[in-house]
């Protein structure tokens, strides 16, 4: 399976570690973000991100930023993304669950590492419940 990951320079370190967790699963990653901590403008790593996983060239995404919020606004740009801000585990498991979400965001300001990584897991493992969810999710997108 292929996994997109995107970040700016306030989860770079998360993201490797990330990286380096998924590939000892046997996943391949996309890595669209940056590798360096200096200051970068986080669209410049999400819309690629988005962009991979809208075009199927990538199963799900995973996005960084220092809040979150910044990376999931720009990701949710995109038709057909569904990026969900998550800092607990119950928000991954219900973002899979019932909204079919593709694209993690991890605000990396806020949540440990562990957490991340078991956010990472919990994403990647839950499947979408679809059902009264799936309509749900069909209203979604914005034809306009």
């Amino acid at each position: 399976m292929i996994i997109a990951i995107g970040n700016d320079h306030a989860g770079t370190a998360y993201k490797f570690e990330i990286i380096k967790y998924l590939k000892e699963k046997g996943y391949e990653i996309l890595n669209f973000g940056t590798d360096s901590n200096n200051s970068m403008d986080y669209p410049d790593a999400i819309h690629p991100t988005a962009s991979a996983v809208e075009t199927g060239k990538a199963v799900l995404g995973i996005i960084l930023c220092g809040s979150g919020n910044g990376a999931q606004m720009t990701a949710n740009k995109h038709q057909g993304i569904r990026a969900a801000l998550c800092w607990n585990n119950e928000l991954v498991t219900l973002t899979r669950q019932h909204n079919n979400a593709n694209i993690l965001t991890i605000p990396a300001r806020f949540v440990s590492l562990q957490q991340a990584i078991g956010f990472v897991d919990i994403f990647l493992s839950t499947e979408f419940e679809g059902g009264r969810h799936g309509a749900r999710v069909d209203k979604i997108s914005c034809a306009g």
